[in-house]
C-alpha cells in the first residue's frame, strides 16, 4: 500500500499506511513501556503520555525502566521479562541504537508488535517510528543561540552520550550550525552522558580553561541545566540552549536564565506511539513514521508550553492521521 505523507498540527510529518497485525482486538490491552532512564525528564514527559493515551483509550500500560542510566545489560533483562509478560503490545526507547537489536529480533521472535520511539533503532521489525530529527533541531536551536551572540564570540557544546545516534546527530547540527558564523569560535566540545550532575561537573572545568565564553550548546535540558549551575557557581553570564523542552528549560526560559531549547516533545511522543500500539491491535489504521519538525522554543512562543506535561492531553487522533 502506498504512503501519503502529511503535517499534523503543524507539527509532525507522517507517513500514513494501513497495518494489519495478527493480534485480535481485546480492549483493555496491556502494553509495556520501556523508556531509558529514571533521571532526564523527557522521559518522565514520555511516559506520562503513555499513560494518558493509555487512559483515554481504555488500555493499561506497564513501566520498565533501567535503575541505571541507559543500561544495555538491564534492557536486555527487562526484554526477556517483557517477553515472559505477554504483553498486547510493546513501546520501546532502545537506550543504544545498535547494541539492543538482539533484544528486538526476540520480540519479534515472540510475536509481539513493537512501535519505536525516540531514538531510531539500527534493526528489527516496528510497525511504526515516532521520533523528530535530531540534527535539524540542534541545527536550529545552535542557529537561535549564535544569532543572539550576534553571530561572534566563543562557544562550548555538550555532547549526549558517545556513539548514541542522537548524540551524534545533534552534535552535527550544532557544528553545521557554528558553520554559518564565521566569527563564532568553538573553544570546547565535551560529553556529559545528557546529565544534569555531570554536565555541572564538566562546565566547572571547562569554565576554567575558557572562563569567558560567550555561550553554551546543550545536547539536552538536563545539561543545559547543568550548564546553568556551574555558570551561577562560577558568578559567569552566557547564554545558554538544551533540546527536549522540559519543564524545567521552559521554566528557565520563562525566568530569563535560558535563551532556547529544541521542542523535542517527549509527551507527544509518548501519546503517539501508545495511540498506534492500540491502534495496531485493533485492526486500525496507523502511521509508518511520524516525525516532529524542528521548533525552537523561546520567549516568544513560549505561552505555547506553559501547561506542564502532566496536565496536557493527547493529540485527537484525526490530527494525526488527517
Amino acid at each position: 500500500m502506498a504512503c501519503l505523507k502529511h503535517v499534523v498540527a503543524g507539527a509532525l510529518a507522517v507517513s500514513l499506511c494501513a497495518w494489519h497485525p495478527l493480534a485480535a482486538r481485546a480492549d483493555g490491552e496491556t502494553i509495556a513501556l520501556l523508556t531509558k532512564n529514571q533521571t532526564n525528564p523527557f522521559f518522565t514527559a514520555e511516559r506520562l503520555g503513555a499513560e494518558k493515551a493509555a487512559q483515554e483509550m481504555g488500555a493499561k500500560i506497564i513501566e520498565f525502566i533501567p535503575t541505571q542510566p541507559d543500561s544495555i545489560p538491564e534492557q536486555m533483562s527487562e526484554i526477556d521479562d517483557v517477553i515472559q509478560r505477554k504483553p498486547a503490545a510493546i513501546v520501546m526507547v532502545p537506550v543504544d541504537y545498535k547494541a539492543m537489536v538482539p533484544g528486538i529480533e526476540r520480540i519479534n521472535a515472540a510475536g509481539i508488535p513493537v512501535v519505536n520511539v525516540t531514538d531510531r533503532s539500527a534493526g528489527g521489525k516496528f510497525v511504526s517510528f515516532v521520533g523528530a530529527n535530531d540534527y535539524d533541531i540542534a541545527k536550529a536551536t545552535g542557529t537561535a543561540l549564535l544569532t543572539a551572540m550576534g553571530g561572534k564570540g566563543t562557544v562550548i557544546i555538550l555532547e549526549g552520550v558517545p556513539g548514541a545516534l542522537t548524540s551524534m546527530d545533534r552534535l552535527r547540527g550544532f557544528k553545521d550550525a557554528i558553520k554559518a558564523f564565521p566569527k563564532v569560535r568553538l573553544v570546547a566540545s565535551q560529553p556529559a552522558n545528557y546529565q544534569r550532575l555531570q554536565a555541572m561537573q564538566v562546565m566547572d572545568n571547562l569554565l576554567q580553561a575558557h572562563p569567558n565564553v560567550d555561550g553554551i550548546m546543550a545536547s539536552n535540558d538536563a545539561m543545559a541545566t547543568g550548564a546553568l549551575d556551574a555558570l551561577d557557581d562560577a558568578d559567569h553570564q552566557a547564554l545558554v540552549v538544551g533540546i527536549n523542552g522540559t519543564p524545567e528549560a521552559i521554566d528557565a526560559i520563562k525566568s530569563g536564565k535560558m535563551l532556547a531549547s529544541g521542542d523535542y516533545d517527549g509527551f507527544l511522543q509518548g501519546c503517539v506511539g501508545t495511540m498506534i500500539a492500540i491502534r495496531t491491535l485493533r485492526h486500525e489504521p496507523v502511521p509508518t513514521v511520524v516525525t516532529a519538525k524542528p521548533v525552537v522554543i523561546d520567549k516568544a512562543n513560549l505561552a505555547n508550553y506553559s501547561t506542564p506535561p502532566s496536565q496536557r492531553s493527547c493529540p485527537a487522533w484525526t490530527d494525526v492521521s488527517q
